[in-house]
């Protein structure tokens, strides 16, 4: 292979890794934006339940706020466990493919080799690939082209687990504060008009970052909260008179 070959592989690689990275955060940002949509809809159903049950002011925060802490330290429980699992069965399969490259390094490589001829190569160029990947790093190339995963880059528990909690923590104070503020004949008007308005701002960025179109995306978000608001309030009206 010539020296622009090898350079063209380089950057080819660089181009990779790049694309992972991009890849990686869109996928962070589309969890966030998710987990704020959560905290967006449970919080309004949760508050405009209490609100048509009474209207006092401190019962409607108290009931938001102790939701606000469940949900977010639900969803950040749940993230670190979810994460974690992933983390150990990536470290498993790495250390299952570190112990096969030991034992037997040619079956690997030719392992390495048929996958890359099932990626479009032809058989020569792939032997010659998985040969020069193996050289490089057997691990790495192994990680990456047989199970898909970047050994640079594992799943970090911790990471998931504060982002989730920040971005329901972020979409409850929403309807918190719309709950909170104004007199008690405008609280559930405002709260819904607050949150909808949210819901399709929701639908609208997850839709970009999706790379579809936002009208699904929107209808689904505010016909979702619009039920669940609509349901909480319509059983707490109904606790509230009886």
């Amino acid at each position: 292979m010539t020296d622009a070959d090898a350079g063209g592989e380089a950057g080819a690689g660089g181009t990779a890794e790049q694309s992972a990275e991009i890849g990686s955060r869109l996928n962070w940002l589309r969890a966030g934006v998710l987990g704020a949509n959560d905290g967006i809809i449970s919080t309004a159903g949760l508050v405009v339940g209490v609100a048509g049950a009474t209207t006092s002011r401190a019962s409607i925060l108290a009931a938001g706020v102790a939701g606000l802490l469940a949900g977010s330290l639900s969803m950040a429980a749940g993230e670190y466990v979810s994460v974690s699992s992933q983390r150990d069965s990536e470290r498993a399969a790495l250390e299952t493919e570190r112990r096969e490259l030991a034992e037997d390094p040619q079956a690997e490589l030719a392992e390495l080799t048929e996958l890359l001829e099932a990626r479009g190569l032809n058989r020569d160029l792939a032997r010659e690939a998985a040969v020069q990947l193996t050289e490089r790093d057997a691990l790495k190339a192994h990680a990456r082209v047989e199970l898909g995963i970047d050994p640079d880059v594992l799943a970090n528990p911790w990471h998931a687990a504060f982002a989730s909690l920040i971005a329901f923590t972020v979409g409850a104070l929403l309807p918190l504060l719309a709950i909170a503020l104004p007199g008690p004949s405008e609280r559930v008007p405002v709260t819904v008009a607050a949150v909808l308005a949210a819901l399709t701002l929701c639908g609208v960025i997850s839709a970009r970052l999706g790379g579809a179109p936002p009208g699904r995306a929107v209808l689904r978000n505010v016909i979702g909260g619009a039920l669940a608001m609509g349901v909480t309030y319509g059983v707490g009206t109904w606790l509230g008179t009886s």
